[in-house]
């Protein structure tokens, strides 16, 4: 029988955060697949889970899933992991999970860890229906992206590194209009963790004066 290929999800800062579930996969598989493998070898010691793990992330996993769905397709039990979260959003998974998928072997994906969930149900605006857009172009087609947002009714969600957050708003600001509505959640799930909701001028006054600090998720209103 073909194996099996688990998306395990992993603690976005918390380490509570981590599911009985995600523990037993990790420490049953046969193979763990990391994005960095010192990152979730701290994570692996933390809850003494001693499986191999083997590097995969978006520089060199059009290269080795071919020899992965291999060896799912042998019978082993593989299981994927990134830093933080689920894989596959904003992190390396899609393609992994794609090509064992076309070849036949069961992909499950556990439930779990995600930044984007906590940041729009806290952000106090509407979440019934959203537009989760991730990392916006840094450069080229960034101001085509933003354009193609502006008639956009959804709540719009966004990861944003610290170093370019107060860039993001003010752009902001100049396409959805500086009386819309937002939020910015940072280091969700850490100690330091906080949300901050105003409007995007609000938002721009803030950071102005007050450096960004950790990762950031910041949520805006749809029009």
């Amino acid at each position: 029988m073909a194996g099996i290929l688990y998306i395990v999800p992993t603690p976005v800062g918390n380490l509570e955060d981590m599911t009985f579930r995600a523990i037993r996969i990790l420490k049953e598989a046969d193979l763990i697949l990391a994005e960095d493998t010192r990152t979730s070898g701290n994570l692996l010691k933390h809850f003494e889970i001693k499986n191999h793990l083997v590097s995969h992330h978006k520089f060199n996993e059009h290269g080795t899933s071919a020899a992965i769905v291999e060896r799912l397709k042998a019978g082993q039990t593989i299981a994927l992991v990134s830093d933080a979260g689920t894989p596959g959003i904003s992190d390396p998974g899609f393609y992994l999970a794609r090509e064992a998928a076309s070849a036949g072997i069961k992909v499950e994906c556990l439930p779990g860890a995600t930044a984007l969930i906590p940041a729009i149900v806290s952000s106090g605006l509407p979440c019934d229906r959203f537009a989760f857009e991730g990392f916006l172009p840094q450069k080229k087609g960034r101001q085509t992206k933003l354009q193609s947002l502006r008639e956009e009714s959804r709540t719009m969600v966004f990861y944003e590194s610290p170093y370019r957050v107060l860039k993001t708003l003010q752009q902001f600001a100049e396409v959805f209009d500086e009386d819309r509505q937002a939020a910015t959640c940072r280091e969700i799930s850490k100690i330091h963790e906080e949300c901050l909701r105003g409007t995007l001028a609000e938002l721009v006054a803030h950071f102005t004066e007050t450096a960004p600090k950790g990762e950031f998720v910041i949520v805006v209103a749809g029009k």
